[in-house]
C-alpha cells in the first residue's frame, strides 16, 4: 500500500514519488496498490473510505449481504448512541435516524449529527 507524494505518483510504473503505506487518516481515494496478474496486466487499486457526494444514488442503495446491512445498522447504532448523548435525551424516532443515517452513508452525503 502507498500514497502519492507527488501529484500523479500513483501512475508512475516505477514507483517514483510513492510514498509506503497508506494516506494519512486514510483519507479517501488517497491510498493505492498495485500488482501485475499473470497475464502481465498491471492494475492499480484505490481505498474508498468514503464516497464523494454524487457518486451513488441516494435512490437505490443496496447491501451485498447480510453481513453488510448489519454493519450498516451497528455503524448506525454507534452513532446514534453518540446523538443521543449529544440531545441528552431518548430519540423515540430512532428507525428514521437510523434509515437517514444508513442512506447518507451509503450515497456519500453529510452524515446525521
Amino acid at each position: 500500500m502507498f500514497h502519492s507524494g507527488t501529484p500523479g505518483a500513483q501512475f508512475q510504473p516505477n514507483g517514483i514519488g510513492r510514498i509506503g503505506g497508506p494516506a494519512p487518516q486514510h483519507a479517501s481515494y488517497g491510498s493505492f496498490a498495485t500488482f501485475n496478474d499473470p497475464d502481465g496486466n498491471g492494475w492499480l487499486f484505490q481505498e474508498v473510505t468514503a464516497r464523494l457526494p454524487g457518486r451513488i444514488d441516494p435512490a437505490i442503495i443496496t447491501f451485498a449481504s447480510t453481513n453488510d446491512l448489519e454493519r450498516a445498522l451497528r455503524r448506525a447504532e454507534a452513532a446514534h448512541g453518540e446523538h443521543e448523548k449529544r440531545t441528552g435525551q431518548r430519540d423515540a424516532d430512532w428507525a428514521a435516524w437510523y434509515a437517514t443515517y444508513i442512506v447518507a452513508e451509503q450515497s456519500g452525503n453529510k452524515l446525521p449529527v
